[in-house]
């Protein structure tokens, strides 16, 4: 790359780092050792309601080892933005990534096991976004799973936000929870999820109206129809990353991404050669690694598994675009592509 052309590109995410990071607190801390947390509970100390499921293989203990571990993380020293990241994937870069820029952050587990469980012999249609919902949920969408309230990832992440309330009252946790105190204020919510966990997301942003909704690799499901389902979440604070991997190929993200509407905010956009803001599309995409690679379908997310280059991760300044980007900031409007095999499905 030029040197000219370098310079101009690091200036430029630079620039938008800055614009990212210019926001008013809705609340302030009152912490007399202002600091970064890092808290870890049981789902299953938290709430006794909670329980395996076997038959979708979810479980709270496996070999002696607890499987139903969840994770929080908030810093005090930096100015809240009063917004929580419920992560259903992700690593240390995400949650590093959520404190520097004010955000409260819980990893969750909830009864997601039973993906693989049902293929043949069902309906297609929306059946298996009626599974991912219960799931999401804990409520009756689905006959061919029985996923009770407690172990959704409505209540889950409702009950450990609750939890961080009392035994963390530095970080105002509190802040999150509706004026009944029944759950969680999800307008103030981002979701993030990877593959499995990223269609998950996207059918639950249909849902429930969220601050916005990150997936990665994905949604897929593309013998399904709910992708085009009426959303609480409006199209405009759904963001997509993904990479030329099997999905892509077979046109499964683009398929999902046109169905859910995210053509009008603006073109499919390579990441590696344009700079954000990226046109403020809601469609990304890195050419990084060869089509087809397996590699890149979990380096896309903001994890250990993420691609590095001379110390920090190549798509940290994705990462951000996709956390802060203001919503009503869109693309232009493209038309479907015809490749896509959206037409009548």
């Amino acid at each position: 790359m030029p040197v000219v052309v370098g310079v101009i590109l690091a200036l430029l995410t630079a620039a938008a780092a800055v614009a990212d990071e210019s926001h008013g607190s809705p609340f302030s801390y009152a912490d007399p050792q202002p600091q970064a947390y890092s808290l870890s509970a049981r789902a299953s100390t938290i709430d006794p309601r909670v329980q395996s499921h076997p038959e979708i293989n979810f479980l709270l203990e496996k070999d002696g080892k607890p499987k139903d571990v969840q994770a929080a993380y908030v810093d005090t020293r930096v100015p809240p933005r009063g917004k929580l990241v419920v992560a259903l994937t992700g690593g240390g870069p995400l949650f590093k990534l959520t404190k520097e820029l004010g955000m409260h952050a819980i990893r969750v587990v909830y009864a997601d096991g039973w993906f693989g469980r049902f293929n043949s012999g069902t309906p297609r249609d929306t059946w298996r976004g009626d599974i991912r919902l219960e799931a999401a949920t804990g409520e009756d969408f689905s006959k061919l799973v029985d996923i009770p309230r407690p172990d959704g990832l409505m209540e889950r992440s409702f009950q450990f936000v609750t939890w961080l309330a009392k035994n963390n009252p530095q970080g105002k946790w509190e802040y999150f929870i509706d004026q009944a105190g029944t759950g969680l204020n999800w307008e103030d919510v981002i979701v993030v999820g990877l593959s499995h966990g990223s269609t998950t997301a996207a059918r639950f942003a249909q849902h429930k109206k969220l601050d916005r909704v990150l997936c990665f690799s994905g949604p897929r499901d593309q013998d399904q129809s709910w992708q085009k389902l009426p959303s609480a979440t409006p199209s405009n604070r759904y963001f997509m990353f993904t990479g030329f991997d099997r999905g892509w190929e077979s046109k499964h993200y683009c398929r999902s991404w046109e169905l859910l509407g995210l053509h009008e905010h603006g073109p499919i956009v390579d990441v590696e050669t344009t700079p954000p803001p990226y046109g403020n599309t809601r469609r990304l995409i890195t050419s990084i690694e060869p089509a087809g690679s397996k590699i890149i379908h979990n380096a896309v997310a903001p994890s250990e598994l993420g691609i590095k280059k001379d110390g920090p991760y190549v798509h940290e300044p994705v990462w951000r675009y996709m956390l802060t980007h203001p919503v009503d900031k869109v693309g232009e409007a493209t038309p479907l592509d015809p490749d896509c095999q959206t037409q009548g499905k």
